[in-house]
């Protein structure tokens, strides 16, 4: 795997704290893909970094995931880790059926109305129990919240960064 500047990264998990003396960690899953933390996974510590941790075990723990790792062999360097963001290379992800996109896929695709009217770029994914809504920050420094429905969206070319959506009265004026 290339470790160059092009690699974009995925932020899987974030360490919580240690737990126990044997330096395992509470980890919350930023993940929707279950496989990131069975055993044998690897994961970098922090974006772009080259400190890599394999996952030996993890279990569910309320909210939470107790994983231990390979590199942690006790409580104090499982300490020193606390808040640390675990992130994988973006193109590890799993392949999704058609029409449904990664939130590191949308991040910094230009936004427009069907119109051509330039909105931004999208800055976050926000999930919500609705529904989706994508951030769009404006050249201006302005923020564009857009519902991601499909009477919103018109298209999303992932592979140019181009998302073309309706122009919503009230929202997005046209």
């Amino acid at each position: 795997m290339s470790r160059d500047r092009d690699v974009r990264w995925v932020a899987v998990g974030r360490v919580a704290r240690a737990h126990g003396v044997k330096g395992e960690v509470a980890v919350l899953p930023l993940s929707e893909v279950e496989a990131r933390f069975r055993e044998g996974s690897r994961l970098f510590v922090g974006e772009g970094s080259s400190r890599t941790l394999t996952v030996v075990s993890s279990r569910p723990h309320r909210q939470r995931l107790l994983v231990t790792f390979e590199e942690l062999r006790d409580r104090a360097e499982a300490e020193a880790l606390g808040g640390a963001y675990l992130f994988v290379p973006s193109d590890s992800s799993p392949s999704l059926p058609p029409g449904q996109y990664w939130p590191h896929q949308l991040v910094g695709c230009e936004v427009e109305t069907a119109g051509g009217r330039a909105l931004g770029r999208c800055r976050e994914v926000i999930h919500t129990p609705a529904n989706d809504v994508w951030a769009i920050e404006g050249a201006d420094g302005s923020e564009v919240l857009i519902p991601a429905l499909k009477d919103v969206v018109r298209t999303v070319d992932i592979d140019a960064g181009r998302i073309v959506v309706e122009a919503i009265p009230g929202l997005v004026e046209p």
